[in-house]
Parts: C-alpha cells; structure tokens; sequence
C-alpha cells in the first residue's frame, strides 16, 4: 500500500507589511481607506520580491499589497532622503521631509500610472514636497515676521501712552486747583461741561473756558519742554 505524500512545507506566516527604516516604522496603510484586508498581489509568486521591478513593486503597492510597498520604500529610502537632502541643505529637516514622504507614499500610489519610471516618478514626489516644505515655511516666516514687527509696534505705542500720560500727570500738577478738578471731570470722569459745571457749582461756560484754558497752558507746557 503506498503512503500518503508527506506535506509540503508549512506555509510561511502572514507578515504585516511594516518597515523599519532609521528608527521608524512605516506600516503602510491599505489604500481603500482603512479596509484590513488588502487587494491580492499581482506580483508573479514565482519571482522573490525584492527582484520584482519598481514598477511592478509601484503598481502591486497602489493596489494596496504592503510587502511590496514596505519593499519598495526600503530600496528607495536612501535615495528619497539623499534627494530631500541636497534639497535642504540640512540633515534634520532632510529627515523630517523623508519620513513625510514615506509616510504619504500609500495615498501618492493611488496615483501612480506607470507613464514614467518609477524613479522618475519618486524624484518629482520628493521635489514637489522639498517646494510645498518651503513654501511652508515662508509663510510662517511671513507670519512671524508680521506678528514681530505688530508686537514691536504695539510696544511703541504702549510705551508712547506711557510716556505721554506721565507728562500729562505732570504737567496737570503745574495748573491751578480750579482747572485740575475741571479736567479731572471732563476728562477723566467722561462728564460732559454741564454735568461738570452742576459739581463744581460753576455754569457751563465757566467749564467751557477752562477746558480752553487748560489746553493753551498744556501746548505752552509741549513747547517749553521741546526747546
């Protein structure tokens, strides 16, 4: 009687599709708005991975296969941030602008076509985010610059009121009671001169002549102290 065949080998485990890449971890996302099962892989089964095309990488990770986009960021990591880069001068930012990219990769796929190599393609990904990072920062440049120069000048006038209100103290104890306490009614107290001349027990026109009165005496004050 012949045996039954023996079995073939376990079947490899289902793996997730994350990348670890310079101390990030990259899961792509499925590209059907969060769906936990991803389309099948068209990559033929029979040809490893990471000896598949780009383009065939690109077009099985747009349909939302993870091994082949976590493969296809992992050949092309190092590439995206030497691109990001000499785009900015500083390694930092290079980083931060690579990990942005990659991160953005999955909903960029959607619109991979195949028109152009997939490097070809990846370069303008990658310089299209080094222009809209510095159109960012410009903007926020512009922003700080414009809040910067509105403080300064907030703190001008600020300082200018403050000055202007102790000369003003000043100049007021150099007047006679009779027009400090008109002034402190007026001006201080918002009192119209009628209201003004029924506490000091004056008529309206006695207000009204010291009101005048105070602002000649204070321009001559202005023009003393200017000299």
């Amino acid at each position: 009687m012949n045996s039954p065949p023996s079995p073939g080998p376990a079947p490899a485990p289902h793996r997730s599709g994350g990348l670890f890449v310079r101390g990030k971890d990259f899961r792509a996302r499925p590209l059907d708005g969060g769906a936990k099962d991803c389309a099948p892989a068209r990559v033929p089964d029979n040809v490893m991975l990471m000896d598949t095309s780009d383009e065939m990488l690109a077009a099985a990770a747009a349909r939302g296969d993870r091994a082949a986009f976590a493969t296809l960021v992992g050949r092309h990591y190092d590439r995206i941030f030497g691109l990001a880069w000499r785009l900015t001068g500083a390694k930092a930012e290079a980083e931060d602008l690579a990990q942005d990219i990659c991160a953005a990769l999955p909903t960029k796929l959607r619109n991979w076509r195949g028109e152009a190599r997939f490097t070809t393609w990846l370069y303008r990904v990658v310089v299209n985010a080094a222009h809209d990072q510095r159109r960012r920062q410009a903007t926020r440049s512009r922003a700080a610059q414009g809040w910067g120069d509105w403080e300064l000048a907030r703190q001008d006038e600020i300082a200018a009121q403050a000055e202007a209100a102790g000369w003003l103290a000043q100049a007021m104890t150099q007047l006679s009671p009779e027009l400090r306490d008109t002034v402190a009614l007026v001006l201080g107290e918002e009192m119209t001169q009628a209201e003004a001349g029924v506490v000091l027990d004056v008529s309206e026109g006695t207000v009204a002549w010291r009101m005048s009165e105070v602002k000649k005496r204070l321009r001559a004050m202005a023009r003393e102290d200017a000299k």
